[in-house]
């Protein structure tokens, strides 16, 4: 826990440091971006493999998809909400 935190750290104190390099920033996004699909797809990929996970399947159904619609249902509020609060000019 101690490395992730020590991480994020490191990383705020280079983006603060790198924040007026417009074209590093840019290419920063779209890293990001590609990683995030990376590590769903290998999400995905673990999930498939995971004999437990695909054997219950059935079973979690509705509850599962339940709680995955209002996960997406919440964050995409919070992210409005985040947005006209803090990002949107008048």
């Amino acid at each position: 826990m101690l490395t992730v935190v020590l991480i994020m750290i490191s990383g705020i104190i280079v983006g603060f440091l790198v924040k007026s390099k417009k074209r590093l920033v840019k290419g920063n996004d779209k890293l990001t971006t590609w990683a995030i699909y990376a590590l769903l797809f290998l999400m995905g990929i673990g999930i498939g493999a995971n004999k437990t996970i695909m054997g219950s399947l059935h079973t979690l159904g509705l509850k599962a998809l339940a709680i995955s619609l209002g996960a997406i249902a919440g964050s995409v509020l919070l992210g409005w909400v985040t947005y006209k609060l803090f990002f949107k000019r008048s």
